[in-house]
């Protein structure tokens, strides 16, 4: 990773009980709050052992099976795709959590060790209790969205490729070091997306391996390593970063544990833009090329310009579906959309 030079910017001295979600949102740069997190008795417990942390989190596990990936030690801890990119480099099954902690910390520090994780595994359901001692200040914050989805991933040595998610993410290092390596979303064509199924994860990832770029095959990869912003974090320090951006995660340690925490700032009755994407391509990409230049400019002047852009000179009674989105007329708009695509 000798191409990142510029750190993510790192404050200190501010309490996992009193973040300021909408700056965060506003600011729209990842940002490091270093050690907020620290007192939390799962970093606590992580100071001590690994052990001890594991079984911290069994005080709270209700038997429930998780489901757990693993991969085979030649893959070195990266979850991909197979050589013909028509697979993946690993396997899925469902394990309950104790005998995974146990396999995992019984094989750590060995070479031939397979790589283990599981991933995104809520919290709430899994854990119940655990929030109770280890949570941010959620309570006092209203999320149009709706709350926040609260998930926990844990592992050994593991790399996630670069890939983008569609919510704002807080990301808290709890047990081991992790590091983000972070691109905004206007390097997606630098950062070589993989095909859109099926994926690692499920959501498309970048193809280029940060850790070793192969830039004879991936030659823009130069021009996105020169934008990345890198975070690395210890036990304790939490890491904001919006929608969209890339980022690649490196659980650097034998034993990992992070939860993060997966919000959005659109109502909840909006639908994904991922949707529109895909859409996209059926309805707009074969097109003559002059002609998706007049779409670009009717998706200008309707959806990418200020949002009462387009019916501002019509009288507010005229305005239909141009005027304030709400729930009314998402739901119109969908049962329309509905009916056109049911061809």
């Amino acid at each position: 990773m000798t191409h990142q030079t510029r750190k993510v910017r790192s404050v200190d001295g501010v309490s996992a009980a009193r973040i300021d979600f909408d700056g965060l949102v506003e600011a729209n740069e990842p940002l490091i709050l270093k050690g907020a997190a620290r007192d939390w008795p799962l970093v606590r417990q992580g100071q001590e052992s690994a052990r001890a942390a594991a079984d911290y989190l069994l005080r709270f596990y209700g038997g429930k099976p998780v489901v757990a990936y693993k991969g085979r030690p030649e893959i070195g801890g990266r979850f991909f795709y197979d050589e013909a990119v028509a697979g993946l480099n690993f396997e899925a099954g469902r394990i309950a959590l104790d005998q995974l902690l146990d396999t995992v910390l019984a094989k750590e520090g060995r070479p031939d060790t397979p790589s283990f994780y599981i991933g995104s595994t809520d919290v709430d359901d899994y854990l119940p209790g655990l929030r109770a001692e280890n949570d941010i200040g959620l309570d006092q914050v209203r999320f149009e969205g709706g709350p926040p989805l609260v998930g926990i991933w844990i592992g050994n040595r593991t790399v996630a490729a670069a890939h983008y998610d569609m919510s704002h993410n807080i990301a808290c290092c709890m047990v081991g070091r992790r590091r983000f390596t972070l691109f905004p979303p206007d390097q997606v064509g630098n950062l070589y997306p993989g095909p859109l199924a099926p994926t690692p994860g499920g959501q498309v990832v970048s193809m280029v391996d940060l850790r070793a770029p192969d830039i004879d095959t991936y030659p823009r990869a130069q021009e996105a390593l020169a934008s990345a912003q890198v975070a690395d974090l210890e036990p304790g320090d939490l890491l904001f970063y919006p929608a969209l951006w890339w980022h690649q995660v490196e659980a650097l340690d034998a034993f990992n544990v992070m939860i993060n925490y997966w919000w959005n700032a659109a109502p909840a009755y909006m639908d994904s833009p991922q949707i529109t994407l895909m859409h996209a391509l059926l309805s707009l990409r074969d097109r003559p090329q002059t002609e998706k230049q007049a779409w670009r400019a009717l998706f200008d002047h309707y959806v990418f310009g200020p949002p009462d852009q387009a019916g501002a000179h019509l009288p507010e009674a005229a305005r239909g579906d141009l005027g304030p989105m709400d729930e009314t007329k998402a739901r119109r708009l969908r049962a329309y959309l509905l009916n056109k695509l049911n061809r």
